[in-house]
């Protein structure tokens, strides 16, 4: 008993809650990325899940692509869309010999580079760019999204944010800013504001880094929303000369209009993680649940010498191109300044081979697509500043980056109340051979239904996407829609991603 409550003030006190509030979900999708709707956990976890290497997608073969760089994948009517950057070798930020690059696909496995004949670039207009160097630096962080604002004009269907900001150690071509441009169909851009639409002015203490920023407009926020790099000071020797901060850090803004920004503030990280220096903020609304925003982001380990100088030479890695190392980690936010970090850990690895261990390797495209009926994709850089350099694809479960997991031994956890619509209630579930999972639903006091207690419960075992809960009674909750309900379930060598509320389409 002790432990449970210990648990349950935790999980509270993390989220910001108390136990008597109520969540209303109505029938929107939830996963089990936090432990914002957890009350009690005995003997499972959260699990952090590996995506899958699925293979190489396509590589940076053309003259003007070289060392790419912070790349951009949508799924769009049908249609994928990838866009990164064209560079010939490892210069400064913001330099004229950026381009912005265009590849696509009917299923985001296999894609083409089509010539689109939009700019002369090394010679010829048979190439997929699409911004030439007449959009410097835009193209060193171009940034598109998809605006799914209501009532969004149609030239205006495609936005983006690009450009470099200010940075005093280096000396480089630089806007000033990150500009902001739009587009009806993602290919043919031109800006929508003659000024930067965010600069330096709008962090108080100046800090703002080029990385790629992340926007879109949140339907859960009802405003754009956009997450940039800056640096923050823990009070340690600073890396870098010039800057206000020490730590590559995380900043927020937002927008009624995309226009006009509110000043940046710092995220903060729960639980109280340590300062990693992450590289891209990589934030985007989960397609399945778009109250969810899901951070794939590079986490960069600076001056960590992984390969020797005789094997950079030999890979034909540039000068001090090898001297730090960088994999991807998982976070998400509900909005707001808050990202959930439950997971220290690696999300995708680095991976074998000396080429893998490279500066800025291992960084991972805006962006995760379905690209099956139960898949998503994830795309990372790999081979970074090699003539090797190239696309990976890797897979996961839809909603399957994080799982309530319960071992072999079993556990069982309980939520906090929750108030839903719909007459069904579906899981994503995955257990063993030997595994199972019974679900029993109670009042907010804690006493079962009547016909949905646990013993009730029918056990589920297999592996679904949306498997139905039922009960001896059946499966209809109907009766108890829109009422206080906590959920309990108890299970064995088994995983629950998801869940959702569902209105049956028995009439």
């Amino acid at each position: 008993m002790k432990h449970f409550i210990s648990i349950l003030f935790c999980s509270l006190l993390a989220n910001g809650l108390s136990a008597a509030e109520l969540i209303d979900i109505g029938s929107r999708r939830e996963l089990f990325v936090d432990k914002y709707l957890i009350e009690r956990m005995e003997g499972v976890r959260l699990k952090l899940h590996t995506p899958q290497d699925a293979g190489k997608v396509f590589v940076l073969d053309r003259p003007w692509e070289g060392v790419g760089g912070y790349p951009t994948v949508i799924h769009n009517g049908g249609k994928f869309q990838f866009y990164y950057r064209g560079k010939t070798g490892m210069t400064n930020a913001g330099n004229p010999d950026e381009t912005t690059c265009y590849a696509e696909s009917a299923d985001g496995i296999r894609w083409t580079k089509p010539n689109l004949g939009l700019f002369k670039v090394h010679g010829t207009r048979e190439n997929n760019v699409i911004l030439d160097n007449t959009f410097a630096p835009v193209c060193h962080n171009f940034a598109p999204f998809v605006d799914t604002r209501p009532g969004v004009p149609a030239d205006q269907r495609y936005k983006a944010l690009g450009g470099t900001f200010p940075v005093e150690w280096r000396k480089e071509p630089d806007s000033g800013g990150l500009m902001a441009l739009v587009s009806p169909d993602g290919i043919r851009w031109k800006y929508l504001a003659k000024k930067p639409v965010i600069d330096k002015s709008l962090h108080p203490a100046r800090n703002c880094d080029t990385c790629q920023s992340s926007v879109f407009w949140s339907q859960h926020e009802q405003c754009y929303v956009c997450y940039v790099r800056v640096w923050k000071n823990f009070g340690r020797e600073k890396l870098r000369p010039g800057f206000t901060g020490d730590t590559r850090w995380i900043g927020r803004t937002t927008s009624p209009d995309f226009i006009n920004w509110k000043p940046i503030e710092f995220v903060e990280y729960t639980p109280d993680a340590f300062p990693d220096q992450l590289y891209l903020p990589n934030t985007q609304p989960y397609v399945r649940a778009p109250h969810i925003y899901v951070a794939i982001t590079a986490r960069l380990s600076d001056h960590r010498l992984v390969i020797t100088p005789e094997q950079a030479k030999a890979l034909g890695v540039p000068k001090d191109a090898w001297r730090d190392t960088s994999d991807a980690i998982f976070m998400t936010s509900r909005g707001g300044l808050r990202y959930d970090r439950n997971f220290m850990s690696s999300f995708i690895r680095p991976g074998p081979g000396p080429r893998n261990w490279v500066t800025r390797c291992t960084f991972p495209a805006l962006g995760i697509v379905q690209t099956g009926r139960d898949e998503l994709s994830i795309y990372v850089e790999r081979d970074n500043a090699q003539a090797t350099e190239h696309i990976r694809r890797y897979t996961i479960r839809l909603d399957g980056f994080t799982s309530v997991h319960a071992p072999y031994q079993g556990g069982e956890f309980t939520t906090r109340p929750l108030r839903f619509k719909g007459d069904r209630l579906q899981i994503n579930m995955s257990t063993s051979a030997s595994g199972w999972i019974r679900c029993e639903v109670q009042d907010e006091g804690g006493t079962p239904f009547p016909g949905l207690a646990l013993g009730s419960s029918s056990e589920m075992a297999g592996d679904e996407i949306a498997r139905t809960v039922t009960w001896k009674t059946g499966s209809d909750l109907g009766r108890i829609s829109e009422k206080p309900v906590r959920l309990r379930f108890v299970m064995k060598d088994a995983d629950i991603y998801s869940f959702q509320f569902v209105k049956s389409t028995k009439q």
